[in-house]
């Protein structure tokens, strides 16, 4: 093949490859979760070092104590104001509830497009934040955390990997997806941080060694 032909061969290629990618087909499903951009890596290893380290405690915690799923606008309350977030080509009711879009989990890779598989996760559990700290907390500032859309702190993720989390911390959970590992401990790092929360040793130290590799 003359190099003239061969040239443009290969340039018609790359705008080709430029234009898949551009419209998602290479770089992962276009419903991605938009999670708020979780801190840098050297920022959460700057925050994680000035955490109280405790041991938890969880004598007293009800999940009702953390009101959630509030009103957020109109009628949509904090569930179906992550879903519209975090879902491509969401579509909802009068009431505000998704009647059809796409939904991807960064936890497992999974795709979903019925909203009733989808739920979403406390990045830091309600359990885990009484554990270290919202034990003694007013019920406000409680309810905030519960419904925080401003801090890396809710996510549409798959129904069975969020009940399978639990209340785990990352010395014992983490996402399978592990591209997704640096985020999640950066989003955990931050949220713990910005709320005064404390952690324990185990989960100090796991942590640690996640945002090392980061």
């Amino acid at each position: 093949m003359p190099k003239f032909y061969a040239r443009r061969r290969l340039g018609f290629l790359a705008a080709f490859t430029g234009l898949i990618a551009s419209a998602g087909l290479l770089n992962g499903p276009a419903a991605s979760a938009a999670l708020p951009t979780p801190v840098s890596a050297a920022t959460a290893r700057s925050y994680l070092a000035s955490l109280t380290v405790a041991t938890e405690n969880r004598t007293g915690y009800d999940r009702d104590l953390f009101p959630h799923w509030i009103t957020q606008s109109g009628s949509c309350n904090t569930r179906e104001t992550v879903l519209k977030r975090d879902g491509s080509g969401v579509v909802t009711d009068s009431s505000c509830a998704a009647t059809s879009g796409s939904w991807y989990s960064p936890y497992d890779g999974a795709t979903w497009s019925a909203s009733g598989d989808v739920d979403i996760d406390h990045l830091v559990p309600l359990a885990e934040a009484w554990d270290s700290g919202a034990g003694s907390w007013s019920t406000s500032r409680r309810q905030s955390f519960a419904n925080d859309l401003t801090r890396p702190q809710l996510l549409a993720v798959t129904d069975n990997v969020n009940q399978s989390k639990g209340d785990q911390d990352p010395a014992t959970w983490m996402p399978s997806r592990s591209a997704y590992h640096c985020t999640y401990v950066r989003a955990w790092v931050q949220v713990k941080y910005y709320y005064g929360l404390s952690v324990d040793s185990a989960e100090k130290s796991a942590l640690q060694s996640r945002l090392a590799n980061c």
